[in-house]
């Protein structure tokens, strides 16, 4: 089973890059949004994250100035962007990076199996969800699989390759294959909360949050201690401002309410003060720090 055409649905913020690693892989890509502000603002993105990386292998010596450029008009002429679903008919393979509710999601892969033709793979980049209630959704299980992709998608090298218990050997095998064309490594996970990464991750930036919450150190001092004392590149009151307080809250609240038993999963009240307040965080321009852009203020 070989993925030739890819339809991304979703241009934001993780299904721009989707689009963008999937076509420097070689594929051909349909990119869906349901308003053209959102589809241009994604395709616009792609545009400006192309030119950083054609300057850098430039800069690097990796490529010559008119090999970085037709690489940068090679990969935009493989991307169609649309906001008709009836295109991605005849595609190998449909990753879903919408808005992170379960409920919308299983409705929108209901939709596709009625679009797509039957050997068509749906992915879903959810980080949280399982990945075999979309698929049962879909009317398609053995053929749903779960692609999680990382932020920034262009920079980061991981992607979690999630199967379900009805997930197929040939569905499993050509996603893994896929996220290697992307050029990304590959990890095998079950479809389980959170699956590798945030089932380790959500929990230890929901503590740090208790600590601030109980007065126990700084968001600061948190940070600091993390970043040099585990060596890690962001501390987590950091990153949950990165990731986003609103989706941060979403995670644990869904995993409370299906896991209440179990002692990992808890909402540290100030997370739901920060939301109800909407400060979000780097979105919004303010959540546990004030944010200029992408950068701490």
């Amino acid at each position: 089973m070989q993925i030739k055409k890819v339809g991304v649905i979703g241009c934001g913020l993780m299904g721009h890059g989707i689009v963008q690693v999937a076509a420097q892989g070689g594929c051909q890509v349909v990119a869906v949004e349901t308003e053209q502000k959102f589809l241009d603002s994604g395709l616009g993105r792609i545009d400006k994250s192309l030119a950083k990386l054609a300057e850098k292998q430039v800069k690097d010596g990796k490529a010559t100035q008119e090999q970085a450029t037709a690489f940068v008009a090679a990969t935009k002429a493989r991307i169609t962007g649309t906001l008709d679903k009836k295109a991605l008919a005849d595609c190998d393979l449909v990753v879903e990076a919408i808005v992170e509710n379960l409920d919308v999601k299983k409705t929108l892969f209901a939709e596709l199996d009625k679009l797509c033709k039957p050997s068509t793979i749906f992915a879903s980049n959810t980080s949280s969800f399982s990945i075999g209630e979309m698929g049962k959704a879909s009317g398609r299980p053995a053929n749903m699989v779960g692609l999680h992709f990382f932020n920034p998608v262009q920079l980061m090298k991981l992607v979690e390759v999630v199967r379900a218990a009805d997930t197929s050997d040939e569905v499993f095998s050509a996603a893994r294959s896929f996220g290697e064309a992307c050029g990304k490594v590959p990890v095998s996970c079950k479809d389980t909360p959170g699956f590798v990464v945030n089932r380790l991750l959500v929990p230890y930036m929901a503590e740090a949050i208790k600590m601030l919450e109980r007065g126990d150190a700084s968001a600061q001092d948190i940070d600091i201690a993390m970043k040099l004392g585990c060596g890690y590149p962001m501390g987590p009151i950091e990153l949950t401002d990165y990731v986003g307080l609103d989706t941060t809250l979403s995670i644990v609240e869904g995993w409370v309410k299906r896991y209440p038993n179990d002692p990992a999963f808890c909402v540290p009240n100030l997370l739901k003060q920060k939301v109800a307040e909407k400060k979000l965080g780097r979105k919004t321009g303010e959540g546990f720090y004030k944010w200029e852009g992408d950068k701490k203020a």
